[in-house]
């Protein structure tokens, strides 16, 4: 599991991300880059790091279902995602 600090600096990466979408875009538009470097680091899309939903681990992290490869073999074992079975032949 990850730190509570560390999931909750990620969640507010995210919420300044959105909060500075319109600005960025408008300022990328205009070509104002003094003015877009102005702007709080944290509110630019880079930063932002996929985490696991449910453990918050950095690494590993499988886009199509937002859970890390640890988590995903577990719920997949269990029958919990749907659609996922193990694969034999």
């Amino acid at each position: 599991m990850a730190k509570e600090s560390m999931k909750a600096r990620e969640r507010k990466r995210e919420k300044m991300v959105e909060k500075y979408a319109e600005k960025r875009k408008a300022l990328k538009e205009a070509g104002d880059y003094d003015a877009l470097q102005k702007l709080p680091k944290d509110a630019s899309p880079v930063r932002l790091h996929n985490r696991c939903k449910i453990t918050g681990r950095p690494k590993g992290y499988m886009r199509q279902f937002g859970l890390s490869r640890v988590m995903f073999r577990e719920m997949a074992n269990k029958g919990l995602i749907p659609g996922v079975k193990k694969a034999s032949w």
